[in-house]
């Protein structure tokens, strides 16, 4: 495995990927492995988390746009919820689904990918409204709060756009949806720019964060590298003064 910090994140990654294929419970689109994978009880733990308080009192959430995420859409528009979703990549920003604005019997459209961009919003995200939950997708996650992305940074990228823009802080609760055994028991290193989960809902449970809370602010774009910069127009428009 070894114990360089980035080895040990990948391991983590690695395993859960092997797993959730190994005993049945990864769903489509699949291979698992390179993706937050969607998995089978996704329903379920979308339910949990919607039930909780965090979730019953927000009037905007924010969700990232993977699979396993999609009922969590589906749920949250049917409470008339506004749901602020990223483009893939982050590549064309921000979309805003209002469900005032889209036929009932679409909102199942609409928590897909394709779905969305026809049916929502873009909006800059200086013009959204303010987030009170964000959800993060996750290959693995601890007790402790810490998680594992598919290993690009884009729900850290998310954050910090939306930090920097003001629409949520460090008391904006943070929660994730996964399977049971993304549910790891071992140390996650966390990068500087990561943030911990608050909330962790699983088909059958709801954990809440037992480690320290970690909420970097906006983008340190010092650490970006020049790809991300040239992908995502957001990224170059908030670092543009910081690199020159």
């Amino acid at each position: 495995m070894g114990n360089h910090p980035d080895q040990l994140r990948q391991a983590v990654r690695e395993s859960v990927w092997r797993k959730i294929e190994e005993l049945g419970v990864a769903d489509f689109p699949l291979p698992a492995r390179g993706r937050i994978p969607n998995f089978k009880g996704a329903e379920e733990a979308a339910r949990r988390l919607i039930s909780l308080p965090e979730a019953a009192s927000a009037r905007v959430v924010f969700v990232n746009p993977d699979s396993p995420q999609a009922p969590l859409r589906r749920m949250l528009l049917e409470k008339g919820v506004l749901v602020v979703v990223s483009t893939p990549r982050i590549s064309s920003g921000f979309i805003l689904l209002d469900p005032r604005r889209i036929p009932r019997g679409l909102y199942h459209w609409a928590s897909t990918i394709k779905g969305m961009v026809k049916l929502g919003e873009k909006v800059h995200p200086s013009a959204l409204p303010r987030i009170d939950m964000f959800i993060a997708g996750s290959v693995a996650v601890n007790r402790m709060g810490a998680r594992l992305g598919k290993g690009e940074g884009y729900s850290e990228l998310e954050y910090g756009i939306l930090t920097h823009y003001e629409r949520l802080n460090e008391k904006t609760p943070i929660a994730t949806t996964v399977h049971d055994i993304q549910v790891v028991d071992v140390d996650i290193p966390l990068k500087p720019w990561d943030f911990t989960v608050d909330i962790v809902a699983t088909p059958t449970r709801v954990l809440r964060r037992e480690g320290p809370l970690r909420r970097p602010r906006g983008i340190m774009c010092g650490l970006l590298d020049a790809g991300k910069l040239r992908e995502i127009g957001l990224l170059a428009e908030i670092c543009r003064g910081d690199m020159a």
